[in-house]
């Protein structure tokens, strides 16, 4: 494995690890209520701008990732689909650019 594969794979896990932390420690303070942090991502402009910027990016994201997958025939990377939305664009971007960083077979 490439020395740049081996970066995307460790930011993925960092993206996926560090934002979860602050999403578990909030829903051990404040119960799993989607409603809940639903408001709360919206408390006031800042938060909804940031909430916004990421939702944008993640469908953009997501549109790219679904037209090179067609392209390029490599499924496995729309594994990061999902991680992108279920976690964040910090997981979804670095896991797909691993995928895609693959040899060709």
């Amino acid at each position: 494995m490439s020395r740049l594969r081996k970066l995307y794979l460790a930011i993925a896990i960092w993206g996926a690890v560090h934002p979860m932390y602050y999403f578990v420690t909030w829903f051990n303070a404040n119960g799993f209520d989607v409603r809940v942090i639903l408001d709360a991502w919206h408390v006031n402009s800042a938060t909804s701008g940031l909430v916004w910027d990421l939702t944008i990016a993640a469908i953009t994201l997501t549109i790219w990732i679904i037209s090179e997958v067609l392209v390029r025939r490599n499924w496995l990377a729309l594994i990061a689909v999902p991680a992108t939305f279920c976690i964040g664009v910090s997981c979804g971007l670095p896991l797909y650019l691993f995928y895609r960083a693959r040899p060709e077979i």
